[in-house]
């Protein structure tokens, strides 16, 4: 299905309409939440925790308007609940003890170790202009913010990666901050 007729028909849409934008935006936002969350096991649960989301609440998205900034929206924040969540948990004491395999990460140690020097929402602010190369604009649709204090929290954001990656390794120590 293609991207206008989504964006016109998924507020009133069923099941057709969700398969269509789990094809359409499942991969983008796969990439979007794993960026955010360092973990692509909670990074898939994200995204699915996303289009249930999307599904419940669609008669609220409103026609005329782009879908993917809305779902990127509701990844943002489902993202960001459950990093509060993880807090949360990293307080309270464990339970069982036991490590996961995250052999399928798609981020290097360094870069992953950097990353999570950021906070969760610097973390999606530099995947969404570096890898998902969205301008000002698209992102003030995803993040409710004006372009200047987006620009600026990404300057910021990205001299802390920077930063934290030349911490990391000396091979890092040519970039520019």
């Amino acid at each position: 299905m293609e991207t206008n007729i989504l964006d016109e028909s998924f507020s009133t849409g069923g099941e057709y309409e969700l398969q269509s934008a789990i094809e359409l935006y499942g991969q983008p936002l796969l990439r979007y939440c794993h960026n955010i969350l360092c973990d692509y096991h909670k990074a898939q649960d994200a995204v699915q925790i996303t289009f249930i989301k999307a599904y419940n609440k669609r008669n609220s998205f409103k026609k005329g308007h782009s879908l993917s900034p809305w779902l990127y929206g509701i990844a943002y924040n489902t993202c960001m609940d459950m990093l509060r969540k993880k807090k949360i948990l990293f307080f309270t004491p464990k339970v069982n003890n036991f490590t996961v395999n995250t052999s399928t990460d798609l981020i290097s140690d360094d870069l992953k170790s950097a990353l999570l020097k950021l906070t969760g929402a610097e973390r999606a602010l530099i995947f969404s202009r570096i890898i998902d190369e969205k301008s000002y604009k698209e992102l003030e649709l995803i993040y409710q913010v004006s372009s200047a204090t987006l620009r600026k929290r990404y300057e910021r954001a990205k001299k802390k990666l920077i930063k934290a990656l030349k911490k990391e390794n000396s091979y890092y120590e040519g970039l520019e901050e």
